[in-house]
């Protein structure tokens, strides 16, 4: 039996990977963001700006039938992948490695890629294929349909499952497992156990039991969690203005710059906003292409939406919550071990234990949201149902061992594989663009129009093979 010291540590593993991580992040993968992003924000005449109350108008999306879930039922799906340790522990790495400044880079990143965010959810609606009484979809089925190329479609599903369903599981867990021994001194291989145990009789019940759950973890976790941010906020209302001086100072400064944290700043808020967001990775299309709506553009705005709720509210409240303290800098330990001594400051010690509760409920309900994107992706493989077994042995297998492993491990191999889909998916979007274009230039004449869109794609014959938009009803 391993004692509560126990950590899986493969130094050699992590220096490798962390080579190939520093060319991916330096050279490539931040600059294909911030085009990327910049460039679906202009295509799409600033959606993210123009049509941000539309966001909140499409939330009350219904069902017309009892296929696929709803558009509030797919929000709470992704929501349930983008809200988790990113939020806690991605922000805290991010100030402890890139300084203060690596703030606004999150808040950066997550502005363009709510426009990259509207591309690729869309593109899932569009592409989405029904399966039985649900849809299913994400960017193997667009890259299949729309670009004819399986084989990318095939490696872009292996990569979602090594990524979502094998090392962002072993994350979630290292968190919480990491958490739970700093505020109660648990055992992090007994914990690990019981939670796969629990997660199995989740993962087994289907795609609509994961649905139940995460509706109801995903809006209680984040209004308890920014309730207690927006105290500490009020309460330290006067030092406000002076950590957002903090943040853009760092982020522009002239001694960053000479000193090479300019950079640091920008490569750690492009990572660990990536990562809490998701935009551009490919991940959410997944959960978009789920849901019943009568416009592929309505979930590609509500799913904008997601990442701006996930960054500019959750990820700023934590950042508040640590830059608000003192001696942060100074914390033996990384990610959620900082954030319990920065809220234990502000509202006592009974925060460590708050802190850990938190993480439990963010990161659990990922772990959910993180194994419906491996099972959807499976599934587009011939004879997926086969793999499905394997598949979801492996995803408890992996939860355990990332309860054990150490933090620096998990963190290096999930830098990696975020990389890899992101490129492969921002690639792809790219080529795609003007198809969500079209959409949302439709959504947009419909709505000027006074009607509540609805997309016919025999309306668009430049459009094809998107068998779940005819003109029946049957059809959808």
């Amino acid at each position: 039996m391993f004692d509560e010291g126990f950590a899986l540590e493969l130094p050699f593993l992590e220096g490798i990977v962390g080579s190939v991580n520093d060319v991916l992040w330096t050279y490539v993968l931040i600059a294909l963001l911030i085009i990327a992003g910049l460039y679906f924000t202009i295509r799409t005449n600033f959606v993210q700006i123009r049509m941000f109350p539309e966001m909140f108008r499409v939330i009350t999306e219904k069902r017309k039938n009892d296929t696929g879930v709803s558009a509030f039922q797919a929000f709470t799906i992704s929501a349930a992948a983008r809200v988790g340790t990113g939020n806690i522990t991605g922000v805290a790495l991010a100030i402890t490695v890139g300084g203060p400044g690596a703030v606004f880079w999150m808040w950066a990143i997550a502005t363009v890629g709510m426009a990259t965010g509207f591309i690729e959810s869309t593109l899932g609606q569009l592409y989405k294929e029904k399966d039985g009484d649900r849809y299913r979809g994400g960017p193997a089925y667009y890259i299949h349909k729309a670009l004819g190329l399986r084989w990318l479609s095939i490696l872009f599903v292996v990569l979602i499952v090594l990524c979502f369903g094998m090392i962002f599981n072993a994350l979630q867990v290292n968190t919480i497992t990491d958490s739970f021994q700093t505020a109660f001194d648990t055992n992090r291989l007994m914990l690990a156990l019981i939670l796969a145990a629990l997660t199995a009789l989740i993962i087994f019940g289907g795609v609509k039991r994961i649905v139940k759950v995460t509706q109801l973890i995903v809006p209680f976790m984040a209004v308890a969690y920014i309730a207690v941010a927006l105290y500490i906020i009020v309460t330290n209302i006067e030092q406000i203005p002076g950590v957002i001086s903090l943040i853009f100072s760092e982020a522009f400064g002239l001694s960053q710059a000479i000193g090479g944290g300019f950079g640091a700043a920008i490569m750690e808020g492009a990572r660990r906003g990536l990562f809490s967001n998701e935009a551009g990775m490919g991940s959410v299309p997944n959960a978009a292409a789920a849901a019943n709506v009568s416009h592929p553009a309505k979930q590609g705005l509500f799913q904008s939406l997601g990442v701006f709720f996930d960054t500019m509210i959750i990820c700023s409240s934590t950042a508040f919550i640590i830059l608000l303290s003192t001696g942060y800098m100074d914390v033996e330990g990384e990610g959620a071990t900082i954030t319990q001594f920065a809220m234990s400051q502000h509202i006592g010690e009974w925060a460590s234990a708050f802190v850990a509760i938190a993480i439990l409920f963010f990161a659990y309900s990922s772990v959910l949201g993180n194994y419906y994107f491996g099972e959807t992706n499976i599934e587009f493989l011939k004879n997926g149902a086969r793999w499905l077994p394997i598949y979801r042995v492996a995803f408890l297998i992996m939860g355990i061992l990332g309860g054990i492993a150490t933090v620096e491990l998990v963190w290096t191999m999930a830098d990696l594989f975020m990389a890899l889909m992101a490129i492969v998916n921002i690639t792809v979007i790219l080529l795609l663009t003007k198809k969500a274009v079209t959409l949302l230039q439709d959504y947009t004449k419909q709505r000027k129009a006074g009607k509540d869109p609805v997309f016919y794609a025999s309306q668009y014959p430049e459009i094809k093979n998107t068998e779940c938009w005819g003109d029946n009803e049957d059809e959808r």
